[in-house]
């Protein structure tokens, strides 16, 4: 039989046999079977330490039978064949169930002691006693057929796949030798000039060698070549997507002379900072363009994205243009619309009349904001979720304004633009990314940058309190808060959950734990408890902040906060971003090895944004050379938001960078990483310019299409096109 890639694997395999592939890897084409490739090879000649074997885990291990045995069940019917292999070092237990002792028998037949073979199942005890239950297993001379290939097996690299408990490595494994030999031809996506001239496999022997290699030499260049093929078909994707973007029509949003704008510059108390001038020009020229918006603006936390956003949205507003901004939390949400009433003034304010939509709004307050938002009055709209409901309707969505992107999903982003006819988009975010993830996630968007920081800015210094080394820190730290209110200035100090007796936590991008820690130790409710008899603190007024309180509880407090009339504010991560209360000086976070180092540099960003000097210890109980004390320590070492998201990547690893920023294509690589990768990235980038440029409906390389096609699919295309 000749198999295509988009053959099903039903016609390929069966339906006994491809059924628990799409249960457990969504498979359904022989394509999505060659593309699971292999996460290591294991060499026979090789034994795997089995002592070194982890509890709970997939494994898959070389070994040779010492015994076996059969035992009739005593309390329910079958039999039990009990099985002991070894890798020379140590041993451990494989357990069969069967059901009568005819069939016992015949596993015990083949699992003759003396013989070796690869074994694949999920490491357990019993009694104490490691053992593989109903392990899969493939013995190097099982058959006669299998003995004819035993001197090839014995030098064949095995490679071991990404598993499930219902379908083994070993099972994914015969399944490529009955499948690859009956391939066609494979559609290659690089054109013959462009493989010959990068020094890559074709597609076919690619496939081929990654699965079936003869020796490790075969290896690295089919996973050079499935690289690049991965690295091509994304950055074609995403070109093809940003010019399907450039095709669309825009309304053109234009400044005009002493209009809305110039207004606001005019009466703005300080100077623009040069990187803010140079992205509010490009975002300028982009609202007069043929085509809609699609920018991606990165900013320092502090360094100015709301007035680059605001400027944004008196251009449309000029056009009578409605723009929506829409925030993940209601506290953040009030904040920008305080925060822009503030800026715009006494005189504008009127004329653009920003308003605030959010669901837990009184009925009757959420009625007159949505009818101002539908009749046109309100050209300007700061939001939530509420912002995505089928009631609230548009009189003119001109632009679109996304506040940390990573908090919303696609399908939530495209329901606000689609809105609108067209409309503009800009997407802020204060997590600064790597070039290399900006190219590979948000290949399809422009990006801008904002590195310069607003003049006046006090500055922060950065601390570690490492209480493993010194426990005695932790009193200390609530002395130095005593001390920042005794000057006349506010405290915040930030818990990894509300209540740690209730195990509730609420942590933004869950980042390791540290090593062998069970839990945070503090959470809001108990630091609360424990300052309340603080000599210093207890006399302090203070207020806790989570998640779960109502919204006009949780606006009353920042309000009251942002007033003054709040010392110390216990809070979890809600206080993360967009919170701007410049009396704030410091910032203590408890627990800091439970957050991530984006996070705990936007936590940082909190305080340090007014005259008044800022102040951040990080407190931890996590040892030196750990992990999660190496995150902490990172942080305190720079505030360079850019440098802290390299370590970010190198610390946590970019699955959970990517995994938590997009769905679809961009956070399904296989074979690419955006780090080690950066180079090839940037070169497949430069190969689909070119060759879009040539071809832009990629009529004259027909494999690359198809790949795409394969690669990308209609969920995946939408996806692209939501952002």
């Amino acid at each position: 039989m000749s198999l295509s890639l988009d053959a099903p694997l039903t016609l390929a395999l069966g339906d006994k046999a491809a059924k628990p592939l799409e249960r457990a890897f969504g498979m359904v084409t022989v394509g999505d079977l060659v593309s699971h490739y292999p996460r290591r090879y294991a060499d026979p000649g090789e034994l795997t330490p089995i002592v070194d074997l982890p509890p709970g885990e997939m494994v898959t291990i070389v070994a040779q039978i010492v015994s076996s045995s059969v035992r009739v069940m005593r309390n329910r019917s079958g039999a039990m064949v009990e099985v002991t292999i070894s890798d020379g070092i140590g041993q451990v237990n494989l357990t069969f169930f069967a059901k009568n002792k005819q069939q016992a028998d015949w596993r015990k037949g083949q699992l003759e002691p003396g013989r070796r073979g690869i074994f694949s199942g999920k490491v357990g005890f019993y009694r104490e006693t490691m053992q593989l239950a109903h392990p899969d297993y493939e013995l190097f001379d099982d058959e006669l057929e299998a003995r004819k290939r035993a001197d090839i097996r014995s030098t064949r690299p095995i490679p071991i796949y990404p598993a499930t408990a219902t379908v083994a490595s070993m099972t994914l494994q015969k399944h490529m030798e009955r499948v690859l030999p009956q391939l066609t031809d494979v559609p290659d996506p690089l054109p013959p000039e462009v493989r010959a001239a990068e020094g890559l496999l074709d597609a076919r022997t690619a496939l081929v060698q990654v699965h079936r290699p003869e020796t490790r030499n075969d290896i690295d260049p089919a996973v050079r070549t499935l690289r690049m093929h991965e690295a091509i078909v994304l950055q074609t994707a995403l070109l093809q997507q940003r010019a399907f973007v450039r095709m669309l029509s825009a309304t053109r949003r234009p400044a005009t002379p002493g209009g809305l704008l110039k207004r606001f510059d005019a009466a703005l108390p300080y100077e623009l900072t040069a990187d803010q001038r140079t992205v509010g020009d490009q975002v300028a020229t982009d609202l007069v363009g043929d085509w809609p918006m699609n920018r991606l603006v990165q900013g320092e936390v502090g360094s100015g994205k709301t007035l680059v956003a605001l400027r944004a949205m008196l251009q449309v507003a000029e056009s009578g243009g409605q723009s929506a901004l829409i925030a993940p939390t209601e506290v953040l949400a009030g904040q920008h619309l305080r925060s822009i009433t503030k800026m715009l003034g006494p005189e504008l304010s009127p004329l653009v009349m920003p308003t605030l939509l959010t669901g837990q709004m009184s009925a009757p307050a959420r009625r007159k904001a949505a009818l101002r938002v539908a009749s046109g009055q309100a050209l300007i709209v700061v939001g939530t979720h509420a912002l995505l409901g089928e009631k609230t309707t548009f009189a003119d969505l001109g632009l679109v304004v996304v506040d940390e992107q990573h908090r919303f999903g696609v399908e939530q982003r495209e329901a606000l633009r689609a809105k609108g006819s067209s409309p503009h988009a800009l997407v802020l975010t204060a997590t600064p990314i790597p070039r290399t993830v900006a190219m590979t996630v948000f290949g399809d968007l422009d990006t801008s940058v904002i590195r310069t920081m607003p003049a006046g800015r006090a500055g922060i210094e950065t601390f570690v309190a490492p209480l493993a080394e010194h426990p005695g820190w932790f009193a200390r730290v609530f002395e130095r808060a005593a001390e920042e209110v005794a000057q006349g200035r506010q405290v915040f100090v930030v818990c990894a959950a509300i209540d740690t007796a209730a195990k509730t936590a609420e942590v933004g991008d869950q980042p390791p734990a540290p090593e062998g820690a069970a839990g945070p130790r503090w959470g809001v409710v108990q630091l609360d408890e424990a300052l309340a008899t603080h000599p210093r603190i207890a006399g302090l007024r203070r207020a806790v902040l989570h998640g779960k309180m109502p919204a006009d509880e949780k606006d009353a407090v920042m309000q009251a906060f942002a007033r003054g009339e709040i010392d110390v504010l216990i809070a979890t991560t809600v206080i993360e971003v967009g919170v701007d209360v410049p009396n704030a000086s410091t910032m203590i976070i408890l627990d800091a090895d439970r957050f991530g180092v984006s996070q705990l540099h936007q936590l940082r960003g909190r305080v340090g944004r007014g005259g008044v000097p800022g102040l951040c210890l990080l407190v931890t109980e996590a040892e030196e050379g750990t992990l999660a004390r190496d995150r902490v320590e990172a942080v305190a070492a720079t505030l360079d938001g850019f440098a802290l998201a390299e370590v970010d990547l190198d610390l946590r690893g970019e699955g959970d960078v990517l995994g938590s920023t997009q769905s679809g294509i961009r956070s399904s690589l296989k074979l690419l990483r955006v780090v080690k990768d950066s180079g090839l990235i940037a070169r497949a980038r430069s190969l689909a310019e070119d060759i879009l440029d040539a071809d832009p409906l990629l009529d004259r390389h027909a494999g690359l299409s198809a790949a795409i096609a394969r690669r990308v699919s209609a969920e995946d295309r939408a996806a692209l096109a939501k952002n």
